[in-house]
């Protein structure tokens, strides 16, 4: 990915040093006991877990790869209590992608007659309370609808590189992409009628309404990378929509569960087949238009 020629987001909020560092046990690995108490959305591969209150959908979501390097994705480095660990190279990266994607965004719903409101992106380290609850780095990055705002702990990287061989800047730029979907969804009313809807299916259908509201989002991050751009044109470079497809293919809920488990169980899916992922993205991408998404 090309970045630099794009504004640096001020809706940015950095969090890191002042919780407790490392993702405690890997992707999902919290288990129920770290779980909010109220509504959210969260993006992690193997293991996320989506609560709505007294209801639990269980989810994996993966990044998709890019071809560039990304910047600060050695071990985050060490401060002093309460002082930031952020890499200043990350901030820039992260501040520059939220702001591509509210440069995208503003557009898009300026030419419906509406104005897009930004969320806000909180980098922290470990953990960090949210008006969702207190939500851990285990299961990922995460949007909480309850104060609009994407969370991340930037060694979420590391993780896609290491263990989900989905290196490079397209991968962390996809990931916020997402949250970013999911934001989107959140203004235009999709999560809280998903939300009611879940409150009334059992837990099979419930699975398949958050598997339509993850393909959404997966679109609408196509959508992003369809229209990302500065003064010198498109920021996706030559390969990196390739790599995120093929990034995509890796982590559907089928091919995470046949490595987990060795088998499929198709009504347990949350965001849906390898195949519906990559088509979904597709979709986004070349019609570069949310109506594609519906």
């Amino acid at each position: 990915m090309r970045l630099g020629g794009e504004p640096e987001s001020s809706n940015f909020e950095d969090r890191t040093g002042q919780g407790s560092s490392g993702f405690g046990g890997g992707f999902g690995g919290g288990g129920l006991g770290c779980l909010l108490p109220l509504v959210m959305s969260r993006f992690g591969l193997g293991g996320v877990v989506v609560l709505l209150i007294g209801y639990f959908i269980l989810s994996s979501l993966g990044g998709l790869g890019g071809g560039g390097g990304l910047p600060g994705t050695a071990p985050q480095r060490t401060a002093p209590a309460g002082q930031s660990t952020l890499a200043p190279e990350m901030s820039e990266f992260l501040r520059r992608v939220l702001g591509s994607t509210e440069d995208t965004w503003g557009e898009i719903f300026s030419k419906r007659g509406a104005r897009y409101e930004p969320t806000t992106m909180v980098a922290y380290s470990g953990g960090t309370q949210t008006a969702c609850g207190f939500g851990q780095a285990a299961a990922g990055p995460f949007y909480c609808p309850n104060d609009q705002k994407i969370y991340i702990d930037p060694s979420f990287a590391n993780e896609l590189s290491r263990r989900f061989g989905a290196p490079g800047d397209a991968a962390m730029a996809y990931v916020i992409a997402h949250e970013v979907g999911h934001h989107v969804q959140d203004l235009e009313g999709t999560l809280g009628k998903a939300h009611q809807l879940q409150a009334r299916a059992s837990e099979s259908e419930g699975n398949a309404i958050q598997v339509q509201v993850e393909l959404q989002a997966d679109c609408y991050a196509g959508v992003w990378a369809a229209n990302a751009r500065d003064a010198q044109g498109s920021i996706l470079e030559a390969g990196d929509a390739e790599e995120a497809m093929r990034a995509a293919e890796a982590v559907g809920d089928d091919t995470l569960q046949k490595q987990a488990q060795g088998y499929v169980v198709p009504d347990s899916f949350t965001h849906g087949s390898s195949a519906q992922r990559i088509a979904a993205f597709q979709r986004g991408l070349k019609a570069g238009d949310p109506a594609a998404c519906r």
